[in-house]
């Protein structure tokens, strides 16, 4: 076990990263992937124009959000978003894990929930001009309709994982012993 590696949340390490993609990764102490995910993050919402599409969206100006986004580069931040959360939370959940244990995790959890908060988003952001039904404008919006068909995309993603994580435990309690 590494010295100074103790029991680390891995709710508090994804909220960090949800906060600033990078973050979680500085509070599991891995700072190079924690440094490189920050700037990358910048780097993408400074060509992307993310923030102020969404400050644009928060404010109403609905309009100048949807032509103020660079999607060349937007349709990379749902992945980082993601794989931010997801390592951080598995990082340390391992750590934890090795503290408690003396040995080291093998598996790794919400990886479908990710997956599917990554394609959500980017169905989102990519069909956003499509929605323009009554009750649904929200929808028309590039920021709104990514973070709407992400969680859905999370969701469905995280049923499927259960699903197929279920199949294989009852295919594996249910093989003969040798």
């Amino acid at each position: 076990m590494n010295k100074g590696e103790s029991y680390k949340s891995p709710v508090a390490a994804m909220l960090w990263s949800f906060a600033l993609p990078g973050f979680g990764q500085i509070y599991n102490r891995d700072y190079l992937l924690g440094l490189l995910l920050v700037v990358w993050e910048v780097i993408l919402n400074l060509y992307s124009n993310l923030n102020i599409a969404l400050m644009h969206s928060f404010h109403g100006d609905f309009e100048v959000a949807h032509d103020i986004i660079n999607y060349e580069w937007g349709l990379f931040y749902p992945s980082v978003f993601a794989f931010s959360l997801w390592q951080a939370y598995n990082k340390a959940k391992a750590i934890t894990y090795r503290h408690e244990h003396g040995k080291e995790l093998t598996e790794v959890y919400f990886t479908g929930l990710f997956f599917g908060l990554t394609a959500g988003m980017n169905i989102g952001l990519t069909t956003h001009h499509l929605y323009q039904l009554q009750g649904l404008q929200f929808l028309a919006v590039p920021v709104f309709s990514g973070l709407f068909f992400g969680i859905i995309g999370a969701v469905l993603g995280h049923l499927i994982e259960k699903h197929f994580v279920k199949r294989k435990q009852k295919s594996s309690s249910h093989q003969p012993v040798n």
